[in-house]
């Protein structure tokens, strides 16, 4: 029989180590993979995935069970991650980009999977964060807008506008870059 996550929950207060990490291996993919897409660096994401995981294990006795982990997880990890939005504009408000430069680092790729997927990645980035966060948990993440919703604190019919605009913006976007 498979344990649940309140099951691992439980164990891990009563003072299980292992069970704590059952619940890192169950969903540590999930929120790097996340963190990645919505802060667009995978070092930054690597630490607010840690930061999230530290977070949960020290407030693991405020868990409501009548909530789904996942969803509770998650919700730490859409505020890290906001944090993590906010010092990245601090830190790019002091420094100055060359835009040519990013012009001739920039190697087109040869294969058309791998030249969709990052036409999609940028598409993607260029979202605002509002949108792009609606558009992350629900479209990648799968998450259902009432989970959304408790995650991130905005109201459903909100959501499921940031959503429809999100996907939209991203249609105009892939047709600029000639895959509509």
């Amino acid at each position: 029989m498979e344990m649940t996550d309140a099951m691992l929950v439980r164990d891990a207060l009563e003072g299980d180590p292992s069970a704590f990490a059952m619940l890192v291996d169950r969903h540590a993919p999930r929120c790097l993979r996340y963190a990645t897409r919505m802060l667009g660096s995978l070092q930054d994401a690597e630490e607010v995935t840690q930061e999230t995981l530290l977070r949960v294990h020290r407030n693991l006795a405020t868990y409501d069970p009548q909530m789904s982990f996942s969803t509770w997880m998650m919700s730490i990890l859409v505020n890290r991650c906001r944090s993590a939005l906010l010092q990245q504009r601090r830190r790019s408000a002091r420094v100055v980009l060359d835009e040519d430069a990013v012009k001739l680092a920039f190697v087109p790729s040869t294969a058309g999977d791998v030249e969709l997927r990052d036409a999609i990645e940028r598409a993607v980035a260029q979202l605002d964060e509002a949108q792009r966060e609606a558009f992350l948990l629900k479209h990648v993440e799968m998450l259902s807008y009432d989970d959304i919703a408790a995650v991130t604190g905005a109201g459903v019919s909100a959501l499921k506008m940031r959503v429809q605009r999100a996907c939209e913006r991203l249609q105009v976007l892939l047709h600029e870059d000639r895959y509509a």
